[in-house]
């Protein structure tokens, strides 16, 4: 699995983005899919994710801002973001996690996302 991720940018702080990561490869409907972020000198923290039942999860400090979404048809996840804070400046990457006896993370190359405030 190769993912791609794309969509960061400077944006002042109120505004929007919408991430996106494109996989290529076989995903299996068992795979989770995730959206995680890396700030500077802080350590990589899980955004947005899919569970294996199909419902979605936020770090709190996202929720009711941030929107992950899937386009099964297109292998493509997105994440919308709005009333984006600085402190949401970051690294974003996406994640696949596979567990067939041994989980193995697939990660993209990371987005830059900067909030001006």
């Amino acid at each position: 699995v190769q993912l791609q991720a794309s969509g960061g940018g400077l944006v002042q702080a109120g505004g929007s983005l919408r991430l996106s990561c494109a996989a290529s490869g076989t995903i299996f409907s068992s795979d989770n899919m995730a959206w995680y972020r890396q700030a500077p000198g802080k350590q990589r923290e899980l955004v947005a994710a899919f569970t294996s039942g199909g419902s979605t999860n936020y770090a709190d400090s996202v929720k009711g801002r941030f929107t992950i979404s899937r386009d099964n048809t297109k292998k493509t996840m997105y994440l919308q973001m709005n009333n984006l804070k600085p402190e949401d400046t970051a690294v974003y990457y996406c994640n696949v996690r596979r567990n067939f006896g041994a989980i193995r993370d697939y990660w993209g190359q990371g987005t830059q996302v900067t909030v001006s405030s």
